[in-house]
């Protein structure tokens, strides 16, 4: 009697998981050997099950795991049988083998370890998001269970040490030489470049100012790793992978970028994004001198004269603490002046949505959103705007939101902690007059 051969291991079809793609950028695509994966608008896969072999290279490939194999009843008893019939004859488990190239990869990374915060300073002061990502770098480092290091380039900055300290930091790499007074881009790449060389942090992290993104750009380059500008939130996933999101195709959706055979990993992020960590004075750490052999003359940039932008009526509307902000329901720029006149009462700024700043009724500098800026007052005013979510990414950390629209289903009242529906041109002139009467109340 022939003997009966067991039955052929089906190999199922790929399926994506609701909910968890993250739109890396098709890497399952690129996988497929047999073109049985399309992408939507939204930069999710959609399998073509016709085609499809069930080899599960799109599955591998995938950073977040939002692709399983899919195997129908028939097949799911099939594998319970095939299951059986190795344990019956004490088969020993399959062992998973790892390629040379990828055991090589693997070790490559490996030998990058700890999360740096670029510290920028000018004069001497530092910039308030370089503290901001040391809270987020902290978290980082927990995760991977690894150094939060810091990154001090300047001349006479060796008090930013202790600042590093008083806010997170364990250690910092200091380069304090008086050919790094003034930013430039060539001096300041070779110090971070050579630091980042000589002992190889996984992850670096640096405000997205005009400063950290011309830095950082030029890092990247040099170290030919990958960069992701303007992240909104950061994470570790189980592979150790720095996962970075931040808003895509013009804010419509949140992208998360994951550079997975590079390191270091960097990011820049928006100042106000991340919280501020808690001030810890007299907290201490490792302190590294690194003296880099570089000469003033060996730079082809020289800085003659430094000029002050603080000329005039400077608002830094990021820093603000009150911020009245308004879209294109303000109708004219004749009207912002309500707003000037509400903020003058409570101590606040006036703020603008993009509608409003590209009609000319509000500069540059006061643009709240993705294009403009990041920011997270105590309490937040909108009024006659929308809420697309260019301007939210800008404002929804906002301690307290009030909206002010005369449209109930406007999308800014999702994220409001108070909103009145009506006309603003009656709203804001009766808060502001109740905001005098109580400051006359109080003698003020």
């Amino acid at each position: 009697m022939a003997e009966q051969k067991p039955p052929k291991k089906p190999r199922g079809t790929a399926r994506l998981i609701d909910n968890s793609c993250i739109a890396c950028g098709a890497r399952c695509q690129s996988a497929c050997p047999v073109d049985a994966v399309e992408m939507n608008e939204k930069g999710e896969p959609i399998i073509d099950f016709g085609k499809c072999i069930g080899c599960a290279k799109c599955v591998k490939a995938c950073p977040v795991t939002a692709l399983e194999m899919f195997f129908t009843l028939e097949e799911k008893q099939v594998l319970a049988e095939l299951k059986k019939l190795q344990e019956q004859a004490g088969a020993p488990p399959v062992a998973v083998e790892i390629s040379d190239e990828e055991a090589q990869l693997r070790q490559k990374l490996a030998a990058y370890q700890g999360v740096w915060v670029f510290v920028e300073q000018t004069g001497g002061e530092a910039a308030k998001v370089s503290w901001e990502l040391l809270w987020a770098g902290g978290l980082l480092a927990r995760d991977l269970n690894v150094e939060l290091c810091a990154v001090v380039v300047g001349d006479q900055v060796g008090h930013l040490c202790d600042e590093a300290f008083a806010y997170g930091a364990q250690k910092v790499y200091l380069v304090d030489a008086p050919v790094f007074k003034h930013y430039r881009t060539a001096s300041y790449l070779e110090a971070v470049s050579y630091l980042v060389g000589k002992y190889q942090p996984e992850i670096i992290l640096m405000g997205a100012t005009g400063l950290g993104r011309d830095l950082a750009g030029a890092v990247a380059t040099r170290l030919q790793t990958g960069l992701t500008a303007d992240c909104t939130g950061l994470a570790i996933d189980e592979k150790r992978n720095l996962l970075q999101t931040r808003p895509a195709f013009g804010g419509n959706i949140m992208a998360t970028i994951v550079c997975d055979h590079y390191r270091p990993q960097m990011s820049t992020v928006r100042p106000h994004v991340m919280s501020m960590p808690e001030h810890m004075p007299g907290a201490t750490g490792e302190i590294v001198r690194v003296d880099l052999p570089l000469r003033e003359e060996e730079l082809l940039i020289r800085v003659l004269q430094v000029i002050s932008d603080k000329q005039g009526e400077q608002i830094d509307i990021a820093g603000a603490e009150f911020i009245i902000s308004g879209g294109r329901g303000m109708m004219g720029k004749e009207n912002f002046a309500m707003l000037q006149e509400l903020a003058n009462e409570v101590g606040g700024v006036v703020g603008a949505s993009r509608s409003a700043v590209d009609a000319g009724w509000m500069p540059a500098d006061r643009q709240v959103g993705q294009t403009g800026k990041t920011v997270r007052p105590k309490v937040y005013i909108a009024c006659g705007i929308s809420g697309a979510i260019q301007h939210l990414v800008g404002m929804q950390d906002s301690d307290l939101i009030i909206a002010i629209n005369r449209d109930k289903d406007a999308p800014i009242f999702q994220v409001a902690t108070y909103g009145l529906v009506g006309d603003l041109f009656q709203i804001i002139p009766a808060i502001t007059r109740r905001v005098r009467e109580l400051k006359q109340a109080k003698g003020q």
